[in-house]
């Protein structure tokens, strides 16, 4: 889709949406109009298929392609059909088209749906007396929202609970300490008192126990994942008079505690309020080699299985990006030759394990979601291109 949008866009001389990043708008270029092999195609690739509530970029991509990261490669769509590449929605039509070596997915024309919008009344009149309404029906985007990359409520809670900060980020952070009535836990709605630099922020995330994410090569600390406990809007500063004193200084901020997903108490810190964006990403595999390991898990489990959340040692100043397909590897084992005398030791080949989605991107650190996979993914685990 992003190759046909690219040579449209040239062509007719206008710009691109803005959803569509520079280096997204190379690929394309470079791959304009080609689509792909047809021995590429799934085996039952259909001719076309109507998009319905609860389909996802990766779920279409892998009921046309072989390799689903090569979406965008597939894609014929113009400029005048979707003007932005990364929107589909329930009741459009994509619809297959093959060519002698070589095949493009287009849109076809939308079905009809019972959200189909009713225009105003055409009025035909008949005689002077008799007026025949015939009502017409507009055609048009049956949902608001565009389909997702993957399906929304895997990723939901981890969107809702974690974030990622960097190290000075969290030492420097201003912390709460008490509240007016000295109560210990505090809730929505609740004033706080608070010590640290603001930075003359307004908005906050408030955040607890952030545990080090280190690459499991280097040792080297990556970023620190904390656990979202909330949101707090700065009240602003005074300064009072301490008793016995005849000199003032600066009492502790007051913060007003927006939302509170858990008890909020002394000791949560203050970051940044995350601004990242979360729109659907076409499936793609990434512009140039790249490999790395798996740092953690999400969650309480010592292995990860289809469908569980992965931190990857590998970010934006990788070249790492949201839409990313990436391949899991199963180290060899180490084995011992028993069909010679010798008894040598031999190492197996690494097989793939499975394919993860890249969804969320820091700047040090990536989280991604399992596809699919044969075996349980650990800590340490290789990944690569696909």
């Amino acid at each position: 889709m992003l190759a046909f949008l690219a040579a449209t866009c040239r062509a007719q001389g206008v710009s691109a949406p803005a959803s569509v990043d520079p280096a997204q708008l190379q690929i394309a270029q470079r791959v304009a109009g080609q689509g792909v092999p047809l021995a590429d195609l799934a085996p039952d690739a259909p001719a076309s298929h109507t998009v319905r509530p609860g389909d996802t970029l990766w779920g279409l991509s892998q009921l046309f392609l072989k390799s689903p990261w090569r979406w965008a490669e597939l894609w014929g769509m113009n400029l005048e059909q979707v003007r932005d590449p990364h929107r589909l929605y329930p009741g459009q039509v994509l619809v297959l088209s093959k060519g002698a070596d070589r095949a493009t997915l287009k849109m076809g024309p939308p079905v009809a749906t019972a959200q189909a919008v009713l225009a105003p009344a055409t009025v035909a009149q008949a005689d002077p007396v008799t007026v025949k309404l015939l009502p017409r029906v507009r055609s048009g985007p049956v949902d608001d929202v565009a389909i997702a990359s993957v399906p929304a409520h895997l990723i939901a809670p981890f969107i809702a609970q974690a974030t990622v900060v960097e190290a000075g980020e969290i030492d420097g952070a201003a912390r709460i300490v008490a509240s007016p009535d000295g109560r210990m836990l505090m809730t929505t709605g609740d004033v706080a008192y608070v010590r640290g630099d603001l930075q003359g922020r307004r908005n906050f995330q408030l955040v607890r126990e952030p545990r080090a994410l280190r690459d499991p090569v280097t040792r080297e600390i990556l970023g620190y994942e904390a656990r979202l406990v909330g949101h707090a809007e700065a009240l602003g500063t005074e300064d009072l008079a301490l008793p016995g004193q005849g000199t003032s200084r600066p009492s502790p901020a007051r913060v007003l505690l927006r939302h509170a997903r858990l008890e909020i108490g002394s000791g949560d810190r203050l970051t940044q309020t995350s601004t990242a964006e979360f729109a659907p990403f076409v499936p793609r595999a990434p512009a140039r080699s790249v490999q790395g390991q798996v740092i953690g898990l999400y969650g309480e489990g010592l292995t990860a299985a289809q469908h569980q959340i992965v931190s990857l040692n590998r970010g934006s100043r990788d070249g790492m990006e949201r839409g990313h397909v990436l391949a899991l590897w199963r180290t060899g084992s180490q084995v011992t030759d028993r069909s010679t005398p010798t008894r040598e030791s031999l190492r197996l080949p690494d097989e793939r394990n499975g394919q993860m989605y890249v969804f969320r991107v820091f700047e040090r650190v990536s989280y991604a979601l399992i596809l699919n996979g044969q075996d349980p993914v650990s800590p340490g685990a290789r990944f690569t291109q696909p």
